[in-house]
Order: C-alpha cells, then structure tokens, then sequence
C-alpha cells in the first residue's frame, strides 16, 4: 500500500507583528529547533482541533455590567434607606445631651 500524500504547502499567511515580537518569535523557533512556518502550523492545526468556545455577545456583557453597577449603588444605598424605629426616634427626642441614657431630669421634661 501506498502512503496518502502529503498535501503541498503552497499557501502563505502574511500577518503583522511588532519588530521586537517577530525577533523574539524567531529565537522561540530556533531554541526549540524549528522553523516558525512549523510553530505557526502547529498552532493553526490546534486551533482548528479545538472545539469552538461561545463567545459572550455585548449585548450579554452590557447586560451583566449594567447588573454588577446597579448591584453596587444598591448596596451604597441600602443604609440610607433604613429608617429607625419610632421607639429609636423617642428615644433620641428625650436623650437631650445624646449620650445614650435617659436621666431623670431628660424623663421629667419630656
């Protein structure tokens, strides 16, 4: 039996990388001992192998960062919203001097 045939490598990629990237690529390349036509093909292959991921749409990410915002001004604002109890609200109104007791001159003019 015959072996199949490689396929010809007859398609080139251009892309466009920063000087320094592209030198540091080519030393990558050396060190391992291969060309990067090979590292780049073996990337490609991987990526190609590798099942697709979901990406988020914006309109999700809006959605979610619009969430995380609204989640954290609620939480600043959850304090102020309490309101104190009437009892709390007498209290303070006969603690004159407001150091948390009640003499019994604050009692008497109340």
């Amino acid at each position: 039996m015959t072996e199949p045939r490689r396929l010809k490598k007859s398609e080139s990629l251009e892309i466009r990388i920063p000087h320094p990237t592209k030198e540091a690529f080519m030393a990558r390349c050396r060190a391992d001992g291969r060309s990067a036509s090979e590292a780049l093909r073996a990337f490609i292959d991987q990526q190609l192998e590798a099942p697709a991921r979901p990406r988020a749409s914006r309109k999700g990410l809006r959605l979610l960062v619009g969430a995380a915002i609204a989640a954290a001004v609620g939480a600043a604002a959850l304090p102020s919203l309490a309101r104190p109890s009437v009892a709390a609200a007498q209290f303070d109104r006969i603690d004159a001097n407001h150091d948390g007791q009640i003499s019994r001159a604050e009692y008497a003019t109340r």
